[in-house]
This record gives structure tokens, C-alpha cells and sequence, in this order.
């Protein structure tokens, strides 16, 4: 069985995911961002972005990458994408849409940590300077993550925080995931291995 949502442009959604889910972002008009905060079962424990990319030695996300938490478990894999870069460096437009979304849980502004925006890339030059690319992404495109744990998934469509594009709408379906959706990859295996551990 599957959930699906459609996030219009501008927008935020959230929801309590269980472990074993498939979750799948579409890209429903050109340029698109979806900014994800992920917290794990304990609302304590959410996505660390730095160790995410240190561990997996990568400036940005796509798979086959493990997207990991403070205490370095696993809380979702991205299993597949049509776009080879989601960035992860430039954080998320300063608005009320996650707040918003975060208050439905008891959380607030204190809990907002570092993002991973979907659909988006940005430019590093010589400087370390970051640059929004435009036309990264267009309607159609999709990223597919496996939640590892019980997760709580907020999304938001606001706009990049370096772009000056539109927001663009963003459809999110929920549904079993299988064993085929989780990567292999060398540098995620501890995270894997200690976020099975925990389901036991």
C-alpha cells in the first residue's frame, strides 16, 4: 500500500515514517527544492550532516549514501536518484514552514539542524564559495530513500536559500521498501549494521 502526498510549492509536510519504507520525492515542475530534516525515533537523534559526508567522503549526497545521525546510525539510504547531486552544504531558507511543521511534535527552532535540499546543486570555486545551479533538476525527477529506523520526516519546498527560483511542488509516496532498496556501500556498513542492531 502506498501514501502519497503532494506538497505544493511554497509548503511543508511531515510524518512519522517506520522503518522498512520506501520514501520517493518527484520533482512536479522544474527546480525544485525539498529541504528534509530527519529525526530518529527519539526525536533526540537526527541527521548530522558533517559526519554523513565525512564518513562517505563526499560534498554531496546521492547514492549510494547513507544519510546518518548524531550517534552515526543509520536513519535512511538514498537508494536511487535520476540526478547525481542533492545538496547538503547550504542549509534552508529561515521561514516558519519547518517550525511550523517541528511544533506538531513538541520540537521548535532549537531542534532545526543541518539539511540535505533535494533536487538542488550548488558551484564550489576555488574559494570554497557556494553557487546555486540552475536547471539541475526538472519535473519528473526522482530520489528514493529507504528509512533504516523509525524516522520523523519533515519536508519543506521553499526555495533554495541561494536561488532566487520559484518553488516548485514536490509529490512524497510512502511504501514497503525490500532488502534490494538498501546500498551496499563500504563506508556506511558500521551505520547499517548498528541501526539493525537497534530493531532487534
Amino acid at each position: 500500500m502506498t501514501y502519497q502526498h503532494e506538497i505544493p510549492a511554497g509548503a511543508a509536510w511531515s510524518f512519522p515514517v517506520r522503518a522498512g519504507r520506501l520514501i520517493r520525492l518527484t520533482a512536479l515542475a522544474p527546480d525544485p527544492n525539498a529541504t528534509m530534516l530527519l529525526f530518529g525515533p527519539d526525536r533526540l537523534d537526527r541527521l548530522n550532516v558533517p559526519d554523513t559526508l565525512k564518513a562517505q567522503m563526499s560534498a554531496r549526497v546521492r547514492p549510494p549514501m547513507v544519510l546518518m545521525s548524531d550517534r552515526g546510525l543509520a536513519l535512511a539510504s538514498v537508494t536511487a536518484s535520476s540526478l547525481d547531486w542533492h545538496d547538503c552544504l547550504s542549509g534552508f531558507v529561515h521561514d516558519t514552514l519547518l517550525t511550523v511543521e517541528l511544533a506538531k511534535y513538541g520540537l521548535g527552532e532549537a531542534d532545526l539542524h543541518g539539511s540535505v535540499n533535494f533536487f538542488s546543486k550548488v558551484a564550489i570555486d576555488d574559494r570554497s564559495a557556494l553557487t546555486y545551479v540552475p536547471g539541475h533538476a526538472a519535473a519528473g525527477d526522482t530520489v528514493d530513500l529507504r528509512t533504516e529506523q523509525d524516522v520523523l520526516v519533515v519536508v519543506s519546498t521553499a526555495r533554495h536559500p541561494l536561488s532566487d527560483q520559484d518553488p516548485a511542488a514536490v509529490r512524497i509516496e510512502v511504501s514497503p521498501a525490500t532488502e534490494a532498496h538498501r546500498p551496499q556501500r563500504d563506508e556506511a556498513a558500521r551505520a547499517l549494521e548498528m541501526s539493525r542492531r537497534t530493531l532487534v
